[in-house]
């Protein structure tokens, strides 16, 4: 008898539901209850839910139907085709990673590198662009985004010196609602909010400061990368501020594009009345960040609730959403150029 090659099967096309993964952080806290449907892990800090990732380490599972239980990996490398679509053979792995943050108190300072700066990145790694949409805003919040204008890296290895850093970082206090782009060497860090996180598929973070903080799982601080940190900074690109979303439906339902660059496309949409999400012949992405609704495609119904991450494979094509209520998603797209 012959091994048989599950790859030929036909793969059962529907959204996919995926478990989130819970993490613990030192600075997280217990906010991420309020935003996903099974109850948190235990009592400590919960910093991030990592809420679709094709990582050896932290591996995204389906939750529902016929896939439950397998990888999102696997299922790239069984049904890339109707996986991915027109997008098939680009991407090794998945090429996006989600998350929800609770930054109850401040995350370290630190930059990520970009996929030009190969002797920075692990073999297999890629840069690390990300943006973050403003869930929920604290009285204490904080976004750190860029230096200001005409800091050095002189400047700033003295600021880490003294333990001044701040000083040379650009801040704002923003509100729910504000999309933040973070382009790979910018020096960055938030605090008392609740966002959700879209970046690429990469784990590199390198660290100027972490404000003194003692983990208290270790009772010592974590471990510092200023001089990657410095060599990864571009010190070129000035301070970021929330981005101004660009409108592209208003009747029957909002849809607003947040971000659209090389690496990922995030569009907010607020609605009741039936309308369309999905795309034919790409794979996307739906967050659901308030209210519930159903999906509708060729005549059956997918409930979809806040907290849900649910992945439209390409060979699933558009869909039809409404509410009985109204219903908040985030919809993500895929590199697409060349």
């Amino acid at each position: 008898m012959t091994q048989r090659d599950y790859r030929m099967d036909p793969m059962p096309v529907y959204p996919l539901r995926f478990a989130p993964i819970c993490q613990y952080r030192p600075w997280g806290g217990r906010r991420l209850a309020d935003l996903l449907s099974a109850p948190l892990p235990g009592d400590d800090p919960i910093g991030e839910a990592w809420l679709l990732s094709d990582r050896e380490d932290h591996a995204s599972l389906v939750a529902n139907g016929p896939l439950e239980g397998r990888t999102l990996g696997q299922l790239l490398q069984q049904w890339p085709g109707p996986m991915l679509g027109k997008l098939a053979g680009r991407f090794q792995r998945f090429p996006l990673l989600l998350k929800f943050l609770d930054a109850r108190t401040t995350l370290s300072v630190q930059v990520h590198p970009s996929d030009q700066q190969k002797a920075y990145l692990p073999p297999g790694e890629s840069g690390k662009t990300e943006a973050w949409v403003v869930l929920e805003a604290g009285p204490e919040r904080i976004v750190y985004a860029g230096l200001k204008p005409g800091t050095t890296s002189a400047d700033l290895r003295q600021a880490i010196t003294d333990r001044k850093v701040a000083d040379q970082l650009a801040s704002f206090k923003p509100k729910a609602g504000d999309g933040i782009f973070i382009p790979a060497g910018t020096v960055h860090s938030l605090g008392d909010l609740v966002v959700f996180e879209v970046q690429e598929n990469s784990d590199v973070t390198f660290r100027l400061d972490d404000w003194g903080r003692v983990d208290p799982k270790t009772g010592q601080g974590r471990p510092l990368q200023v001089e990657q940190a410095l060599a990864c900074i571009d010190f070129e690109h000035g301070p970021s501020g929330p981005v101004v979303p660009v409108v592209e439906t208003a009747q029957g339902e909002l849809r607003e594009r947040i971000f659209l660059c090389e690496h990922f496309g995030l569009w907010r949409i607020h609605g009741a009345s039936p309308f369309q999400v999905g795309a034919a012949g790409t794979p996307r992405v739906l967050v659901c960040i308030a209210g519930d609704g159903r999906l509708e495609r060729d005549g059956v119904v997918y409930a979809i609730g806040k907290g849900d991450v649910l992945l439209l494979p390409a060979a699933l094509g558009v869909c039809s959403c409404s509410s009985p209520g109204t219903i908040t998603l985030l919809e993500l797209s895929l590199p697409e150029g060349a």
